[in-house]
């Protein structure tokens, strides 16, 4: 069973930097397919950065695109999501995810495994 226990969230200013963190159990990181996801008051939960399983390929939403930076340590069995010059748009709580079988995912049912979420909150 994978467990995943996100952190590093917190109240930042426009233009500010956060860096959120994906703690992995139960299974190593190398294996998995990962990914962010968030969700904003009101809205449906979406697709924020993805890596691929056994490799270092990456995929963003546009939005998050020369912002955001997905990337895995393997010997701390973590995924990272680096968020830079953050905007009052990037305001969500949000989710990491994990799948066993696929190897890459970019939509919610790529993933079986969900972390609880971190709230990430940008004043403006």
């Amino acid at each position: 069973q994978v467990q995943l226990l996100e952190s590093g969230g917190g109240l930042v200013q426009a233009g500010g930097s956060l860096r959120l963190s994906c703690a992995i159990s139960g299974r190593t990181a190398t294996r998995l397919a990962m990914g962010w996801f968030r969700q904003a008051p009101g809205k449906e939960r979406e697709f924020v950065a993805s890596i691929m399983r056994g490799g270092g390929s990456t995929y963003y939403v546009d939005s998050v695109k020369g912002r955001f930076n997905i990337y895995r340590d393997n010997a701390k069995n973590t995924v990272y999501l680096r968020m830079s010059n953050l905007k009052p748009d990037d305001t969500a709580v949000y989710y990491c995810a994990a799948d066993e079988g696929r190897t890459i995912g970019i939509t919610e049912k790529d993933y079986d495994y969900w972390g609880r979420g971190t709230q990430v909150t940008v004043s403006s």
